[in-house]
């Protein structure tokens, strides 16, 4: 589903499996030699499945709704929040990404609560996911629901899917970017952004 796209109210309902997901990590745990009911694991099932309703937890919401509370504003310069805290979840190998958000934009007319942009990361961020998609669906909320004159998020972030396995490379990053409006047609927005973001202030 799009997170651009507001969800029905059936797909807000949803629940999530918790029986089904505790029935195939005992699957699991048994394909690869171990005992799923002896002390250590009786207990995993059910917490794994606890664990992903959490980190899936923005699969049937909304985030743009919190982008509805506005007020009006004849303040037309850059908002930026910075250094946005979050935890996603790779769908290629249903492994944790994790790093820093930065989101600005610039008004027309309307500013939103700050605390508003850093739930709207966290929402999108609890689904599976690819960083590009992410940082391309932050960008897209903002812009349509604000109706501001530009947006720009970049997002770095430490991949497990690197860094555990496979290549082995702790402590790489990746960097994505997602401009719109001025930010992107304007040179010097664009670069007033990436150094607010590269300062440490």
């Amino acid at each position: 589903m799009n997170s651009i796209t507001r969800p029905t109210k059936s797909e807000m309902t949803k629940r999530i499996d918790l029986g089904a997901i505790e029935a195939a990590v005992r699957i699991i745990l048994e394909s690869v030699g171990e005992d799923p009911d002896r002390p250590g694991l009786a207990e995993t099932p059910r917490r794994v499945a606890k664990m992903y309703a959490e980190m899936f937890s923005g699969l049937n919401s909304d985030p743009g709704r919190h982008l509805d509370v506005i007020f009006p504003e004849t303040y037309d310069e850059m908002v930026l929040i910075k250094d946005i805290p979050f935890t996603s979840m790779c769908e290629h190998h249903l492994l944790p990404f994790s790093g820093m958000a930065h989101v600005a934009y610039i008004p027309h007319g309307n500013v939103t609560g700050l605390s508003k942009i850093a739930r709207v990361v966290e929402e999108v961020s609890r689904r599976p996911q690819v960083q590009e998609r992410m940082t391309v669906d932050i960008a897209d909320l903002i812009e349509t629901r604000l109706k501001c004159r530009g947006v720009a998020v970049v997002i770095s972030a430490e991949h497990s899917c690197m860094s555990i396995r496979g290549i082995r490379k702790p402590g790489s990053k990746t960097v994505t970017s997602a401009l719109r409006g001025d930010f992107k047609s304007d040179d010097r927005t664009r670069n007033e952004f990436m150094a607010l973001i590269a300062d440490g202030a």
